[in-house]
């Protein structure tokens, strides 16, 4: 009883605080381009770090605005160029396009640089491990842009961005960065030959310290990782874009291309059903007989990509105190697994069930040493969690024969 009654008192207080928190997806926002124009601002500096030369490289992003929007706060996409982790920069044309698709939309869109691998390197030691620390390296510099967003939104506001909803994605090489990013988030999972701690560990120092890297979803745009184990319950939601002959990096699985060293990769067509089974919200668009990256030199590739990324994150957008319009009913829908956002929350996290779910079923939270630390004993299907007393840091949501649900405050 005392845990619903906390439950009831937080509904009350979100529903204050919900014009302050919301989302507004109304008048055709982030589906319709309602801006004409969009206002760029070039080379904004959101961190520095060591480089594969051994030189401290300053890290920058051109951001693009919906140019006359007067909201006060909208949601982030963060974009990576392709190019193997050797070329490359954020003025790719590609990702000035889909930057520029997106501001118009109404979000708040960067297309960043990262860190490369110098041109020794690749001359005489362009191996698996270097390939390996370079998509790190990626890794690392996208969660600093994720950061350097929160901290404005925290301090001086500039972009007016809603924190809790910043979304990551890129192309190829991009691609495997920003996967990283939501899926790789123990050192444990990296493999020991890259030599993560050397590298600054999961989060990195390329920026922005004490704030959180962690994202609302991924875009994943002819992308791959070594181990679809990395997507767990309770992980950022998952939207992929793969041609199906892709010879440099497999749809499924295999080896990367004869542009890289030999190494085993699974692609998008192993991520999500890997995704599926863990309750994970995703959207897979195969290209058929498409090779690599082919929406960025095919314009009906390119409008079938960003219809595919548009139509996946506006439900996505969906969360506690935000406005949806010309949605159609259950759009948002992903079936019977329990789900659980904004993750990470600050004050509390919002816990959906499905109809069929059994409002018996009490659930238990977990904190990282798989102590119970809390019980709950749900009396609707939309219930939130508040933090109260508890720590920041990851816990799980466990319900009797069910995967535990992953859950972070920060």
């Amino acid at each position: 009883m005392k845990t619903l009654l906390l439950l009831f008192a937080f509904v009350l207080l979100s529903g204050l605080q919900a014009a302050t928190a919301q989302i507004d997806t109304t008048g055709g926002r982030y589906y319709r381009p309602i801006f004409p124009n969009v206002t760029v601002t070039a080379g904004v500096s959101f961190g520095s770090a060591v480089n594969s030369a051994g030189a401290t490289q300053q890290l920058l992003m051109d951001i693009y605005q919906p140019t006359g929007d007067a909201l006060a706060q909208r949601p982030v996409i963060i974009f990576a160029h392709q190019g193997g982790f050797v070329v490359g920069s954020r003025a790719d044309p590609y990702m000035v396009s889909v930057c520029t698709q997106f501001a118009k939309l109404g979000y708040v869109t960067a297309s960043i640089d990262y860190r490369l691998l110098d041109a020794a390197t690749i001359l005489t030691a362009f191996d698996s491990v270097n390939i390996a620390k370079a998509a790190v390296r990626g890794m690392q510099d996208m969660r600093a842009a994720v950061r350097f967003f929160r901290q404005d939104a925290a301090t001086g506001k500039t972009y007016r961005v809603q924190p809790n909803y910043i979304t990551v994605g890129g192309s190829s090489a991009g691609a495997f960065a920003a996967l990283e990013v939501g899926y790789l988030d123990k050192a444990s999972e990296v493999p020991a030959y890259v030599g993560i701690a050397a590298l600054g560990g999961i989060e990195g120092a390329s920026g922005n310290p004490g704030y959180s890297s962690a994202v609302l979803a991924v875009l994943n745009l002819s992308g791959a990782t070594e181990n679809p184990g990395l997507i767990e319950p309770g992980n950022a939601a998952l939207c992929s874009v793969h041609g199906t002959a892709d010879a440099t990096v497999p749809y499924l699985q295999g080896r990367l291309g004869s542009v890289f060293p030999p190494k085993y990769v699974y692609g998008s067509g192993r991520l999500h059903p890997r995704a599926t089974a863990v309750g994970i919200r995703n959207t897979l668009r195969p290209l058929r007989g498409a090779g690599h990256v082919p929406f960025e030199n095919n314009a009906a590739y390119a409008d079938t990509t960003f219809r595919t990324i548009r139509d996946f994150l506006r439900p996505v957008l969906a969360q506690p105190g935000t406005v949806v319009t010309a949605l159609k009913p259950n759009a948002g829908k992903t079936g019977s697994a329990p789900q659980a956002y904004p993750i990470p929350a600050d004050e509390a996290v919002r816990v959906v069930l499905s109809e069929a779910w059994p409002l018996t079923t009490e659930a238990e939270l977990l904190d990282a040493t798989g102590r119970v630390v809390r019980t709950l004993s749900p009396g609707s299907r939309d219930l939130e969690l508040p933090r109260g007393s508890l720590r920041a840091g990851i816990y799980w949501l466990r319900f009797a024969g069910q995967v535990p649900l992953r859950i972070e405050f920060r």
